[in-house]
């Protein structure tokens, strides 16, 4: 314990001295202020680079250690969430991150299988202080011992599975299991799915598996940036501090309610209204609105130009409209050729009206008469006027919102009715993907924007080039009193004798400090260098091609359990999820050991799923608790609600009551200071959550309120939530298969 301790407080002095360093690194290059391009550009390198360290280390501070490992040859490593080197010449390693090749036998050597190891030990610590070791012997022929030998090597498993809840996850690299390790470490290629039951660790192996590809990979994804997506807010708030506690902080965590900038959103539509936007056949239905927003006159347009009046029919515009059409540009993008063959119809009729001679019918104009008129019918606001009439210029908001507005002869008379809504500045998560697919199909018109940039650029330059000039003035001035002949007056170099005035603006434009998550949260086109998505089975199809567009490298881990799926837009399989995208290129990984439920609740949880899949089987529990699952009838639901959370509370931990939410106010006014709505905090001791909210989240005790009004899906959720304690509560009579497990 002592030669441990003093091992630690050797690595804790480093890491203050590299924290120092760092913050001071940090200060001293933003104290640089304006300097040359080129030496700001490594300022900024070196302030994110050190930022990135000193992060990381805070971020590992309380739990640097954790682990290490003797080898047969002598040598012993160290296993900690961050690597480090001593300050030597040939910076010798102390620290070996757990990422590291050399760590791997950490996780994965047996008695079997030593992997050249002779013993494994775990440390834990509060804080900088060592408080247990558990060391576990592989080579049975080696005799030394130590006193702190775990007989069957799961002391420290245990240890974590029994802990109090904190109402946040925590990281799981001191307990990974081999079954873990290998979906953690499996090579950055394709698409992997991690299926797995209530408890597996999905979710942290997901978390680790980003953890460990951001090491492996560090220039591209770092680049590139890692996007997880999860349920909804709550589940991300719950699983926020993994990747900072191994040391990585540069991941964009989001809902899909977050994945159309400018848009954050946690409302949802009704079941219905959500499968029916959700459905895949949404994208012809957009693509045909879109397409019939590009107009035909009805029955002509008359514009007056110069005393003449040119008539657009139909069948001139329809032409104009092929053609555009033809180029497959989407709808923004595409009307700048449009507008060319409008004004093209437009010069022609004008030219053969005013220009044909009336003797032989021969044109008159020459072709500097021809670009003329067309410049003129050019600054022609009925012109524009028509144009606009014809090919609008759209937003995806806009689009969508009169879609949902009167979406009849689009959809079916029942799916309208569900979808439809007046124009409103409320969006739901089931609209984004629809708002993604809309600004697919119409595209981005940059013409403006460019103009802008272009004449802002133009007056940053005329600024400078005034800065030069009262730069040369001044010169000037102080020199026109020296002698022709002093030396001085012609060595001395102002300003406007080394730079131009389209340099010197240059280095007055803004950098963009942000980091590649901060950009890719903002740019609805960023590719990702991997995606990682929680809960896969839940989203529509029309979630997946958003998706999708954001992975063009189709590089991504795909994290769920069909048997959970609840969403009436989920598509609940693999096949059906990756089929249009990979066809049958995917591998496919199972987790079958249940760490976080009880073998006592698992087996009842289990019993409601096999009434309706005669087949199924859940993963098996690694413990048992001895604490059998109850359930009571009550008249008083809020008054028993109470009561059973004051039984059920742990000292220490969480406890969640999920009920059905239109339950929630009158439950929550019988409990004090409990926590709910769309953003509970769960760091409170007690939340009050739905079954949907509660998705991958985990607490000591649950207490589950009339499981009748939940579906099967919902009710396996609410019932594999508890890590020790489980109570049931209703009015109404139990669904019979939940009864019968529970009699």
């Amino acid at each position: 314990m002592r030669h441990e301790q003093e091992f630690i407080d050797g690595l804790y002095a480093r890491v203050d001295v590299l924290r120092g360093d760092a913050e001071t690194g940090v200060a001293d290059a933003l104290a640089q202020g304006h300097t040359p391009r080129q030496a700001r550009l490594e300022r900024d390198i070196l302030v994110a680079e050190r930022s990135g360290l000193l992060a990381a280390l805070n971020a590992v501070d309380g739990s640097l250690c954790f682990g290490r490992i003797d080898l047969a040859s002598g040598q012993t490593h160290h296993i900690g969430r961050i690597g480090l080197r001593a300050d030597d010449e040939e910076r010798t390693p102390v620290l070996i991150d757990w990422r590291a090749g050399v760590a791997r036998p950490f996780y994965l050597a047996t008695g079997h299988t030593p992997m050249g190891l002779r013993r494994r030990r775990h440390i834990a610590t509060e804080g900088r202080r060592v408080t247990h070791l558990h060391d576990e012997i592989l080579d049975l022929g080696d005799e030394t011992r130590t006193g702190h030998e775990d007989p069957t090597g799961d002391a420290v498993l245990l240890a974590a599975l029994n802990s109090a809840r904190t109402g946040r996850m925590g990281d799981i690299v001191r307990t990974i299991q081999a079954d873990q390790d290998r979906v953690i470490r499996a090579p950055h290629r394709g698409v992997m799915v991690v299926e797995g039951g209530p408890g597996t660790g999905k979710t942290a192996v997901a978390l680790h598996r980003a953890a460990f590809l951001l090491y492996e990979h560090r220039e591209l994804l770092a680049r590139r940036a890692v996007l997880i997506v999860g349920p909804n807010p709550a589940f991300l708030g719950y699983i926020g501090e993994v990747l900072p506690s191994l040391g990585e902080t540069g991941v964009l965590l989001a809902t899909v309610g977050e994945l159309f900038p400018g848009v954050r959103t946690t409302r949802t539509d009704t079941p219905r209204a959500a499968a029916v936007k959700g459905r895949a056949d949404m994208a012809d239905v957009l693509a045909e609105y879109v397409r019939d927003r590009q107009a035909l006159p009805d029955p002509v347009i008359a514009i007056e130009h110069d005393r003449e009046v040119l008539m657009l029919d139909d069948g001139l515009v329809n032409v104009a409209r092929e053609r555009t059409r033809a180029t497959r540009l989407p709808h923004n993008v595409a009307r700048q050729h449009f507008e060319g063959h409008i004004l093209n119809t437009l010069t022609d009729m004008l030219a053969e009206r005013i220009g044909t001679d009336p003797f032989d019918g021969s044109n008159l104009l020459d072709p500097s008469d021809i670009t003329q008129i067309r410049d003129e019918l050019a600054e022609n606001p009925e012109v524009w006027s028509a144009i606009d009439q014809l090919w609008p210029r759209i937003t995806p908001q806009r689009l969508v919102a009169d879609f949902l507005a009167a979406p009849e002869g689009y959809l079916s008379d029942e799916d309208s009715a569900a979808v439809r809504r007046p124009v409103t500045r409320h969006w739901t998560v089931s609209d984004v993907p629809l708002l993604d697919e809309a600004a697919e199909l119409l595209g981005e018109d940059d013409r403006l924007a460019r103009e802008r940039a272009d004449r802002e650029r133009q007056r940053q330059i005329a600024y400078a080039q005034g800065v030069l000039d009262v730069s040369y003035a001044s010169r000037t001035f102080e020199f026109e009193d020296k002698e022709e002949d002093d030396p001085e007056s012609s060595e001395v170099l102002s300003a406007h004798d080394i730079i131009d005035a389209e340099r010197f603006a240059e280095r007055h434009e803004e950098e963009d400090h942000r980091s590649a998550a901060e950009r890719a949260a903002a740019d609805r086109t960023w590719a990702f260098g991997h995606i990682i998505v929680d809960e896969a089975q839940e989203l529509s199809p029309m979630a997946w091609r958003l998706l999708m567009r954001r992975s063009p490298t189709r590089s991504m881990t795909l994290v769920g359990d069909p048997a959970q799926t609840s969403e009436a837009g989920g598509v609940g399989s693999w096949e059906g999820i990756l089929a249009p995208y990979v066809e049958d290129r995917w591998e496919h990984h199972r987790l079958g050991v249940n760490y976080r439920t009880p073998a006592e609740i698992m087996e009842v949880a289990a019993e409601v799923v096999r009434a309706a899949h005669p087949g199924f089987e859940p993963p098996s529990s690694v413990r048992a608790t001895g604490v059998k699952p109850w359930a009571r009838a009550t008249a008083d639901l809020p008054a028993a609600t109470a009561d059973a959370v004051a039984e059920l509370t742990p000292e220490e931990g969480r406890l969640a009551v999920i009920a059905p939410r239109e339950l929630h106010r009158a439950l929550a006014a019988r409990l004090d200071g409990v926590t709910a709505g769309a953003e509970p905090d769960l760091t409170h001791q007690v939340v009050l959550l739905d079954p949907r909210q509660a998705k991958g989240l985990e607490f000591d005790s649950v207490l589950v309120v009339e499981p009748g009004r939940y579906g099967t899906s919902d009710l396996y959720v609410a019932l594999t939530r508890a890590t020790q304690r489980l109570g049931v509560l209703h009015t109404e009579p139990l669904p019979e298969p939940l009864a019968r497990a529970l009699a």
